[in-house]
């Protein structure tokens, strides 16, 4: 995805080496964006999900924990970790990474430290990513849709969450697929310090986008996925609820794809 790429760095001045503004940049990821959404649409199996642009996940990465402080490492799965929070494309290359946090933290408070949330960095207004029940439903500062908790409502909620899960399982699959490839660094603990195991994962992330470029798809190992704890008590007011857009969505995943034509004659429709 060499334009995200290089739209995600902030820190780059695009002038410099494209000739271009960050506003004809904008331009340019449009078109990305809209073959990126419909991927996401087809994974869902409904347009629905065509603003769709990205899936946001954690995973915990075994470490040897330091001598200090060593039970904030400790996290609910019990073993030894740092975070990893990723954002991947419909393929599973990963478009954003953040790296770090020790592993007692939750995936929310993660999310609100790291500069893609921060800095609203990514997606783009009118755009949104899809993540878990550890996430918070919300439109603003960045977009996060997220499924409906059990017990569910009615069938409204199930259908939605059922397109909801089919795109946005595709990070887990990343997550398995990374880890499979580098099975011998990734399925014990790290062998260095702390400090050098985000170069250590940095390392893999980008490796692993290379392969997936160049056609190496892995089948992922699949691990034991236990369920989110609960999102510790926060600050809701400096976001914007996502409940309406995603009552929205869901509208449009129950609506009828062929509109009777005894339903068009009433002007509600």
């Amino acid at each position: 995805m060499p334009v995200l790429q290089v739209y995600l760095d902030t820190d780059q001045d695009l002038r410099s080496d494209y000739r271009l503004t960050r506003e004809s940049m904008n331009t340019l990821m449009r078109e990305e964006l809209e073959d990126i959404g419909k991927s996401f649409g087809r994974l869902a199996r409904h347009k629905a999900f065509e603003k769709a642009v990205g899936a946001v996940d954690g995973c915990h990465i075994r470490i040897k924990p330091p001598n200090h402080n060593k039970e904030d490492y400790f996290n609910y799965k019990q073993f030894y970790s740092i975070h990893m929070q990723a954002i991947c494309d419909f393929s599973g290359q990963f478009l954003n990474i953040f790296i770090g946090f020790p592993g007692s933290v939750h995936d929310t408070r993660v999310l609100k430290n790291s500069p893609v949330y921060v800095h609203a960095q990514y997606p783009p207004a009118g755009y949104f990513l899809l993540g878990d029940g550890g996430y918070p439903c919300i439109q603003w500062p960045i977009a996060i849709i997220t499924p409906y908790k059990l017990p569910l409502q009615n069938r409204v909620e199930e259908r939605f969450n059922n397109c909801h899960g089919r795109a946005r399982g595709v990070i887990e699959r990343a997550f398995g697929m990374m880890k499979a490839r580098w099975r011998t660094t990734m399925f014990k603990a790290l062998e260095v310090k702390v400090g050098f195991c985000t170069d250590v994962v940095t390392a893999c992330a980008f490796l692993h986008n290379i392969c997936l470029s160049n056609g190496d798809v892995l089948e992922p190992d699949v691990e034991n996925d236990d369920p989110p704890p609960p999102m510790p008590p926060g600050d809701a007011g400096q976001e914007a609820s996502g409940n309406m857009l995603r009552a929205r969505l869901s509208a449009q995943v129950s609506a009828p794809l062929v509109l009777q034509p005894h339903l068009a004659e009433h002007d509600y429709i």
